[in-house]
C-alpha cells in the first residue's frame, strides 16, 4: 500500500511540474513583453534565460489565430484550414491591430443603402471568438439613442475597417458602457483619424465611467471593474453583503482552471511559426503601398 501511494504521489509531482512549466495565464493577464534583462555578470553559467520572443507577441494583435482552448471544440485539420482562409482574407482587405477601447470605422456593402454602402463608426465594446467565428462590437450613441453594431471580423461583406483612435481600456470588455452616460461612447460619424506614431506602445486610456442609476443590465458590482467610478454610490447595504458572500478570491490560484481558459505557450509558438512569415509579408508589402501613394495636385488643363 505504501508502494502505491509513493507511486501516486510521484505521478502527482511530475504532472504539477510539467503544468507549470507551461504559461497558462489567461491572455488578457499576459504582459505586453515577456523580457527578462539579466546582467552579464550576474548571470549563471549553464542555465537558461528567457528572452523577448517578437513571434509570441501576435497573441495581442491577433488574438482569433489561437484556437479554442475547450478540448470538446478543437480540430487541428480544421484549424489550419482555418488560418489558411484567414490568411487569404486578409490578402485582401487590411485588418489592422485594434482593441477593446479603440475606434473603429467599418465599412459594409449593403443593397438597401445609399450608394450600395453602410458606414458605422463606434467604440469596440467587445472582441471574441476564435477563428472565422472571430467577431467584435461596436457602439455609439446616434440622435440620443444608443446603437451596437457586431461584425464578423472576416465578413465577405465588409470592405474595409480603419482605425480612428488605436488605445485600450482598463477592462478586457466594455459592456457596461450600455449602462453608462450617453457622452462616454458618442462619437461624431465623420470622425477624423488620430495617426500614432510608428513604433509607439498603445496608450491606455485611464478614463472611469459613470453608470446611470440602477436598474442596470447586469450586477456590475459583482465584477471587479476598473473603468467604473460611481459603483458604490447606487448600491445599498444588502448589495455589499451579497456581493461579499459572491465572491470568490481563490479562482486566481487556480492552475488548473487557468490552464483550461488559454492555449500553452508551446502550442501558440506552433501556431506564430506557421502563420507569422505571411502576416509580416502582408504587413512590409502595405508599408510599401502606404508609402508610394503621394499626394500630388491636379495638374489644370489649358483651353
Amino acid at each position: 500500500m505504501s508502494l502505491v501511494i509513493r507511486k501516486s504521489t510521484v505521478e502527482i509531482l511530475c504532472a504539477a511540474k510539467w503544468i507549470f512549466r507551461r504559461d497558462c495565464r489567461l491572455l488578457s493577464t499576459l504582459p505586453e513583453k515577456t523580457e527578462i534583462v539579466v546582467d552579464e555578470k550576474e548571470r549563471i553559467p549553464g542555465r537558461k534565460t528567457r528572452s523577448y520572443n517578437p513571434i509570441l507577441e501576435n497573441r495581442h494583435v491577433y488574438p482569433e489565430f489561437l484556437p479554442d482552448p475547450n478540448p470538446n471544440w478543437r480540430n487541428s485539420l480544421r484549424e489550419k484550414m482555418e488560418r489558411a482562409d484567414m490568411l487569404k482574407r486578409r490578402s485582401q482587405i487590411d485588418i489592422p491591430e485594434f482593441y477593446v477601447g479603440s475606434i473603429l470605422a467599418v465599412t459594409i456593402s449593403d443593397p438597401h443603402a445609399q450608394g450600395k454602402t453602410n458606414r458605422f463608426v463606434g467604440i469596440c465594446i467587445e472582441r471574441k471568438g476564435c477563428g472565422l467565428r472571430a467577431e467584435f462590437t461596436l457602439r455609439n450613441v446616434v440622435d440620443h439613442q444608443g446603437i451596437e453594431v457586431r461584425y464578423e471580423l472576416y465578413d465577405p461583406t465588409i470592405q474595409s475597417i480603419q482605425v480612428l483612435r488605436l488605445e485600450k481600456r482598463l477592462d478586457d470588455k466594455l459592456l457596461y458602457l450600455r449602462d453608462a452616460l450617453p457622452e462616454y461612447c458618442t462619437f461624431p460619424l465623420d470622425m477624423d483619424p488620430e495617426i500614432l506614431p510608428e513604433g509607439t506602445p498603445v496608450p491606455i486610456n485611464p478614463v472611469q465611467v459613470k453608470l446611470k442609476p440602477r436598474p442596470w443590465l447586469e450586477r456590475w458590482e459583482r465584477q471587479e471593474l476598473k473603468g467604473v467610478s460611481n459603483i458604490e454610490e447606487h448600491l445599498k447595504e444588502k448589495d455589499r453583503v451579497r456581493r461579499e458572500l459572491r465572491k470568490t478570491p481563490w479562482e486566481k490560484y487556480d492552475l488548473m482552471k487557468n490552464y483550461r481558459k488559454t492555449i500553452p505557450a508551446e502550442e501558440q509558438s506552433e501556431i506564430w511559426n506557421e502563420v507569422y512569415n505571411q502576416l509580416q509579408q502582408m504587413r512590409v508589402s502595405r508599408k510599401k503601398m502606404s508609402r508610394k501613394r503621394t499626394v500630388t495636385t491636379p495638374k489644370t488643363q489649358l483651353a
